[in-house]
């Protein structure tokens, strides 16, 4: 009876040891398994932080929506820096990614700079132009030719805002209208009290002809739209030429969450530009809806038409090729 009782003990023994062995083992797997989980972080890339943005920002759009954690990239924000300064950023590796209006990376790199532009962000609508020219309801500015010797105000020498305007007079036949206007550089927020005030007699804003008709005092004369239709208003994404050599999966990934971002930007513009409006912290009314590129995809149409300005007006050197600007290369979504 001893010797079953005691058989009967060392079963149930051996038993509850190879089911703590079991146990251990499982949470010892499950631990190496979490352990190996958090050791594999999500590759960082750093943006400039949108300041006062004038339209959604892809990158709080689509870091808000969880689109680039879905493709293991983290979006690190480095703080504001000015457009003019963001393609330097890049190339000294302060940022990883820049992205402002195409005419930048386009003077980039005409001037030397190692970089390509790997997705497109905005592009030009009829509803939503990129920019548009704004003047008072009382203004004596009619036509083109009436833009001779005034005072136009912009945001920033030597992008869009400059050369959007002088693309407008070239159109209606007025040559070299660089040296027909006065140009006027103020922050943007500051151009609408500078036409009130009779300062300036134009104002090129980031804005849609609906946004200035909402405000009652303003009238838009003309916009991108009505210079190049859809293919003036590109801002594409780019990477330095040695990130992209490093690291071409993560370009990948970017540009996929960024294809991502740009059709459900499309497709819920009001929710867009709350997102963007809550995480910049600044009044919803002062944001316009976006319009992006579909499926981030970058058009040669888009390139070319501001290689051609910026050379029509000796920015650039001669004979940049748009195979020099961008690549589609890293976008699921174009045809191999």
């Amino acid at each position: 009876m001893k010797k079953k009782l005691r058989s009967k003990l060392i079963i149930i023994v051996a038993t509850i040891v190879v089911l703590m062995l079991l146990v251990g083992g499982c949470s010892k797997s499950q631990q190496t398994q979490a352990s190996e989980s958090a050791t594999k972080q999500s590759d960082i890339v750093r943006v400039a932080t949108p300041s006062a943005p004038t339209s959604p920002s892809i990158y709080y759009v689509g870091d808000e929506l969880g689109f680039f954690a879905e493709q293991g990239i983290k979006i690190e924000y480095a703080g504001v820096i000015p457009s003019t300064q963001l393609v330097a950023s890049v190339v000294a590796g302060k940022l990883d990614v820049g992205g402002a209006h195409i005419n930048r990376t386009i003077a980039g790199i005409s001037a030397g700079a190692k970089i390509k532009a790997v997705s497109a962000n905005t592009e030009t609508s009829q509803d939503i132009p990129h920019m548009v020219g704004v003047i008072t309801k009382n203004s004596s500015i009619k036509s083109a030719q009436d833009m001779v010797g005034k005072k136009i105000g912009i945001p920033l020498i030597g992008g869009c805002n400059e050369y959007t305007p002088y693309a407008y007079m070239k159109k209606n036949g007025i040559d070299d209208p660089k040296s027909k206007v006065q140009v006027i550089v103020m922050p943007e927020p500051q151009l609408d009290q500078a036409l009130r005030q009779g300062d300036i007699d134009l104002a090129m804003m980031h804005k849609t002809t609906d946004f200035i008709k909402e405000r009652g005092e303003f009238q838009v004369i003309f916009s991108d739209y009505d210079i190049w239709g859809t293919i003036g208003g590109a801002t594409p994404a780019y990477f330095s030429e040695r990130f992209i050599q490093e690291k071409p999966d993560v370009v990948k990934r970017f540009v996929t969450a960024v294809a991502k971002t740009n059709n459900w930007a499309n497709a819920n513009p009001e929710k867009a530009l709350e997102i963007t409006a809550k995480r910049a912290d600044v009044d919803p009314k002062t944001i316009k809806p976006g319009h992006y590129a579909k499926d981030a995809v970058i058009l040669e149409d888009t390139v070319t038409v501001w290689i051609n300005l910026l050379t029509d007006f000796n920015e650039i050197k001669g004979g940049i090729k748009p195979e020099q600007i961008y690549t589609n290369e890293f976008n699921p979504n174009t045809k191999k």
